[in-house]
Protein backbone atom coordinates (compact mmCIF):
# COMPACT_ATOMS: atom_id res chain seq x y z
CA UNK A 1 0.00 0.00 0.00
CA UNK A 2 1.51 3.63 -0.57
CA UNK A 3 3.03 5.35 1.67
CA UNK A 4 1.81 8.72 0.86
CA UNK A 5 -0.84 10.76 2.48
CA UNK A 6 -2.39 11.24 -1.31
CA UNK A 7 -5.04 8.60 -1.67
CA UNK A 8 -4.30 6.78 -5.36
CA UNK A 9 -6.90 6.33 -7.61
CA UNK A 10 -7.61 3.53 -9.97
CA UNK A 11 -9.64 4.12 -13.23
CA UNK A 12 -11.20 0.56 -14.71
CA UNK A 13 -12.93 1.05 -18.06
CA UNK A 14 -15.04 -2.28 -18.44
CA UNK A 15 -16.10 -3.77 -21.80
CA UNK A 16 -18.60 -6.93 -21.37
CA UNK A 17 -22.57 -6.79 -22.29
CA UNK A 18 -23.77 -9.28 -19.84
CA UNK A 19 -23.30 -7.74 -16.34
CA UNK A 20 -23.60 -11.94 -14.82
CA UNK A 21 -20.50 -12.26 -17.02
CA UNK A 22 -17.51 -14.01 -15.62
CA UNK A 23 -15.60 -11.17 -17.02
CA UNK A 24 -18.00 -9.03 -15.08
CA UNK A 25 -18.00 -10.93 -12.06
CA UNK A 26 -13.81 -11.20 -12.64
CA UNK A 27 -14.36 -6.98 -12.90
CA UNK A 28 -15.84 -6.18 -9.55
CA UNK A 29 -13.07 -8.67 -7.72
CA UNK A 30 -10.46 -6.63 -9.12
CA UNK A 31 -12.43 -3.48 -8.07
CA UNK A 32 -12.76 -4.78 -4.37
CA UNK A 33 -9.19 -5.62 -4.31
CA UNK A 34 -7.73 -2.56 -4.97
CA UNK A 35 -10.74 -0.72 -2.65
CA UNK A 36 -9.34 -2.63 0.44
CA UNK A 37 -5.47 -1.94 -0.93
CA UNK A 38 -6.32 1.44 0.07
CA UNK A 39 -7.35 2.81 -3.85
CA UNK A 40 -10.17 5.32 -4.86
CA UNK A 41 -11.73 3.09 -7.60
CA UNK A 42 -13.78 4.70 -10.85
CA UNK A 43 -15.51 2.19 -13.26
CA UNK A 44 -16.61 2.79 -16.47
CA UNK A 45 -18.98 0.18 -17.99
CA UNK A 46 -18.99 0.85 -21.67
CA UNK A 47 -22.03 -1.20 -22.10
CA UNK A 48 -24.25 0.37 -19.37
CA UNK A 49 -23.33 3.89 -20.49
CA UNK A 50 -24.04 3.45 -24.33
CA UNK A 51 -20.56 4.41 -25.08
CA UNK A 52 -20.72 5.36 -28.48
CA UNK A 53 -17.36 3.50 -30.05
CA UNK A 54 -17.14 5.35 -33.56
CA UNK A 55 -14.68 8.39 -33.67
CA UNK A 56 -17.05 10.39 -36.02
CA UNK A 57 -16.34 13.86 -38.03
CA UNK A 58 -19.75 14.68 -36.17
CA UNK A 59 -18.15 15.63 -33.07
CA UNK A 60 -15.67 17.99 -34.34
CA UNK A 61 -16.20 21.58 -35.79
CA UNK A 62 -17.61 21.81 -38.92
CA UNK A 63 -13.81 21.80 -41.36
CA UNK A 64 -13.20 22.33 -44.91
CA UNK A 65 -11.31 19.56 -46.94
CA UNK A 66 -10.60 16.35 -45.55
CA UNK A 67 -11.29 15.59 -42.27
CA UNK A 68 -8.32 14.42 -40.58
CA UNK A 69 -9.00 12.88 -36.92
CA UNK A 70 -6.03 13.35 -35.36
CA UNK A 71 -5.93 17.30 -36.54
CA UNK A 72 -9.32 17.67 -35.24
CA UNK A 73 -8.96 15.64 -31.67
CA UNK A 74 -5.69 18.16 -31.35
CA UNK A 75 -7.56 21.50 -32.58
CA UNK A 76 -10.70 20.77 -30.43
CA UNK A 77 -8.20 19.76 -27.09
CA UNK A 78 -6.48 23.76 -27.53
CA UNK A 79 -10.20 25.26 -28.13
CA UNK A 80 -11.45 23.61 -25.19
CA UNK A 81 -14.10 22.08 -27.59
CA UNK A 82 -14.02 18.28 -27.11
CA UNK A 83 -17.38 16.36 -27.09
CA UNK A 84 -18.54 16.30 -23.36
CA UNK A 85 -18.56 12.47 -22.92
CA UNK A 86 -14.63 11.95 -24.32
CA UNK A 87 -13.76 15.60 -22.19
CA UNK A 88 -15.01 14.01 -18.92
CA UNK A 89 -13.19 9.73 -19.73
CA UNK A 90 -9.90 11.91 -20.68
CA UNK A 91 -10.31 13.87 -17.51
CA UNK A 92 -10.44 10.73 -15.47
CA UNK A 93 -7.98 8.85 -17.69
CA UNK A 94 -5.70 11.64 -16.88
CA UNK A 95 -6.11 11.72 -13.20
CA UNK A 96 -6.15 8.17 -12.49
CA UNK A 97 -2.95 6.37 -10.96
CA UNK A 98 -3.72 2.52 -12.10
CA UNK A 99 -5.65 2.66 -15.40
CA UNK A 100 -7.07 -1.29 -15.68
CA UNK A 101 -8.50 -2.48 -19.27
CA UNK A 102 -11.22 -4.64 -18.32
CA UNK A 103 -12.73 -6.97 -21.11
CA UNK A 104 -13.60 -10.62 -23.23
CA UNK A 105 -10.61 -11.38 -25.67
CA UNK A 106 -12.44 -11.69 -29.21
CA UNK A 107 -11.32 -12.26 -32.20
CA UNK A 108 -7.60 -11.90 -30.23
CA UNK A 109 -7.86 -8.16 -29.34
CA UNK A 110 -10.14 -5.72 -27.39
CA UNK A 111 -14.01 -5.52 -28.01
CA UNK A 112 -14.83 -3.02 -30.83
CA UNK A 113 -16.65 -0.82 -27.59
CA UNK A 114 -13.32 -0.50 -25.66
CA UNK A 115 -10.98 -0.21 -29.22
CA UNK A 116 -13.68 2.55 -29.87
CA UNK A 117 -12.83 3.61 -26.25
CA UNK A 118 -9.16 4.05 -27.21
CA UNK A 119 -9.83 5.52 -30.53
CA UNK A 120 -11.96 8.51 -28.54
CA UNK A 121 -10.74 9.36 -25.84
CA UNK A 122 -6.71 8.76 -26.04
CA UNK A 123 -6.96 11.74 -27.86
CA UNK A 124 -4.30 13.77 -29.82
CA UNK A 125 -3.09 16.48 -27.61
CA UNK A 126 -4.96 15.05 -24.45
CA UNK A 127 -2.03 12.17 -23.66
CA UNK A 128 0.16 12.36 -27.00
CA UNK A 129 1.49 14.95 -29.57
CA UNK A 130 0.85 18.65 -29.38
CA UNK A 131 2.19 19.80 -25.93
CA UNK A 132 3.19 16.54 -25.07
CA UNK A 133 5.84 13.47 -26.76
CA UNK A 134 5.57 9.86 -26.89
CA UNK A 135 6.32 7.06 -24.82
CA UNK A 136 7.91 8.31 -21.93
CA UNK A 137 7.35 11.85 -22.72
CA UNK A 138 3.72 11.59 -23.15
CA UNK A 139 1.04 12.42 -21.02
CA UNK A 140 1.00 9.76 -18.78
CA UNK A 141 4.39 8.97 -18.61
CA UNK A 142 5.08 7.79 -14.57
CA UNK A 143 1.30 6.07 -14.52
CA UNK A 144 0.61 2.02 -14.55
CA UNK A 145 -1.92 0.56 -16.51
CA UNK A 146 -2.94 -3.28 -17.20
CA UNK A 147 -5.25 -5.49 -18.99
CA UNK A 148 -7.37 -7.96 -16.61
CA UNK A 149 -9.09 -10.31 -19.20
CA UNK A 150 -10.82 -13.85 -19.93
CA UNK A 151 -9.77 -15.84 -22.74
CA UNK A 152 -12.26 -18.49 -24.56
CA UNK A 153 -9.61 -21.28 -25.08
CA UNK A 154 -7.35 -22.64 -22.14
CA UNK A 155 -3.97 -21.19 -21.02
CA UNK A 156 -1.85 -24.34 -22.93
CA UNK A 157 -3.57 -22.81 -25.91
CA UNK A 158 -1.90 -19.60 -25.34
CA UNK A 159 1.96 -20.77 -25.02
CA UNK A 160 4.79 -21.03 -27.75
CA UNK A 161 3.76 -24.03 -29.62
CA UNK A 162 -0.11 -23.91 -28.68
CA UNK A 163 -2.60 -23.90 -31.44
CA UNK A 164 -3.01 -20.12 -31.35
CA UNK A 165 0.54 -18.91 -30.24
CA UNK A 166 1.88 -17.41 -27.18
CA UNK A 167 -0.36 -14.70 -25.49
CA UNK A 168 2.42 -11.87 -25.57
CA UNK A 169 2.07 -12.12 -29.26
CA UNK A 170 -1.92 -10.80 -29.25
CA UNK A 171 -0.86 -8.32 -26.00
CA UNK A 172 1.74 -6.69 -28.12
CA UNK A 173 -0.50 -3.93 -30.07
CA UNK A 174 -1.96 -3.24 -26.77
CA UNK A 175 0.43 -3.03 -24.57
CA UNK A 176 3.54 -1.40 -26.62
CA UNK A 177 1.04 0.38 -29.63
CA UNK A 178 -1.70 1.78 -27.18
CA UNK A 179 -0.77 1.88 -23.46
CA UNK A 180 3.36 2.08 -23.65
CA UNK A 181 2.55 4.62 -26.51
CA UNK A 182 0.54 7.44 -24.17
CA UNK A 183 3.26 6.49 -21.55
CA UNK A 184 2.08 3.91 -19.37
CA UNK A 185 4.38 1.35 -17.79
CA UNK A 186 2.25 -1.44 -18.32
CA UNK A 187 2.18 -4.30 -16.03
CA UNK A 188 1.58 -7.93 -16.28
CA UNK A 189 -1.93 -9.27 -17.53
CA UNK A 190 -4.48 -11.04 -15.43
CA UNK A 191 -5.61 -13.58 -17.42
CA UNK A 192 -8.42 -16.34 -16.45
CA UNK A 193 -8.32 -18.92 -19.22
CA UNK A 194 -11.52 -20.25 -21.03
CA UNK A 195 -13.85 -19.46 -17.18
CA UNK A 196 -16.48 -20.87 -19.73
CA UNK A 197 -15.47 -24.45 -19.62
CA UNK A 198 -14.42 -24.62 -15.65
CA UNK A 199 -16.89 -25.82 -12.88
CA UNK A 200 -18.17 -23.14 -10.57
CA UNK A 201 -15.45 -24.34 -8.10
CA UNK A 202 -13.19 -23.81 -10.35
CA UNK A 203 -14.82 -19.94 -11.10
CA UNK A 204 -14.49 -19.21 -7.55
CA UNK A 205 -10.89 -20.23 -7.67
CA UNK A 206 -10.36 -17.99 -10.44
CA UNK A 207 -11.94 -14.81 -8.69
CA UNK A 208 -9.92 -15.74 -5.55
CA UNK A 209 -6.60 -15.87 -7.83
CA UNK A 210 -7.50 -12.61 -9.45
CA UNK A 211 -8.30 -11.00 -6.31
CA UNK A 212 -4.60 -11.99 -4.46
CA UNK A 213 -3.06 -10.98 -8.34
CA UNK A 214 -4.81 -7.32 -7.58
CA UNK A 215 -4.01 -7.33 -4.10
CA UNK A 216 -0.21 -7.60 -5.17
CA UNK A 217 -0.60 -4.61 -7.11
CA UNK A 218 -1.73 -2.55 -4.82
CA UNK A 219 0.60 -3.49 -2.44
CA UNK A 220 3.69 -2.70 -5.00
CA UNK A 221 1.79 0.93 -5.60
CA UNK A 222 4.73 3.52 -6.32
CA UNK A 223 5.61 5.29 -2.86
CA UNK A 224 4.79 8.95 -4.79
CA UNK A 225 1.00 9.24 -5.83
CA UNK A 226 0.70 11.96 -8.36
Amino acid sequence: MPTSAAVPTALIVHAHPEPHSFSTAQMTAAARSLREGGYRVEVLDLYAEGWAPVLAREEFAPVDGPFKPQAEQLRAVEEGALDAAVQDHLDRLLAADLFVLSFPMWWFSLPAVLKGWVDRVFVMGGVFGGAHGLFGEAALAGKRAMLLFTTGGPRESFRPGGVFGPMDDFLFHIHRGMLEFVGFEVLDPVITYGPARMTEEERAAALDSVRESVARIAATAPATVR
